[in-house]
């Protein structure tokens, strides 16, 4: 079973990254972006088969490594 995370900073955290790629985009002559924001997308191969209990795991993997939940959100998908 593959489970992919999506973190993003939350809102009101600066994200010098995406305001990076913001101006970036606009030197290139994107100017029609209002904003970016910049995460990571983790992806998992699980051994575990049921997608609830995937699902929980890959919770407890987020609040305790994969995620900063001071300042970053996460969503969880299982595939």
């Amino acid at each position: 079973m593959k489970a992919r995370v999506t973190v993003m900073l939350k809102n009101g955290v600066l994200d010098p990254q995406g305001e990076a790629v913001h101006h970036a985009l606009d030197a290139l002559g994107f100017d029609g972006v209002n904003g970016v924001r910049q995460g990571k997308v983790i992806m998992l191969d699980l051994a575990e088969t049921d997608a609830a209990v995937a699902e929980k795991t890959v919770g407890e993997m987020c609040e305790k490594l994969l995620a900063n939940t001071v300042i970053e959100s996460y969503s969880i998908e299982i595939l």
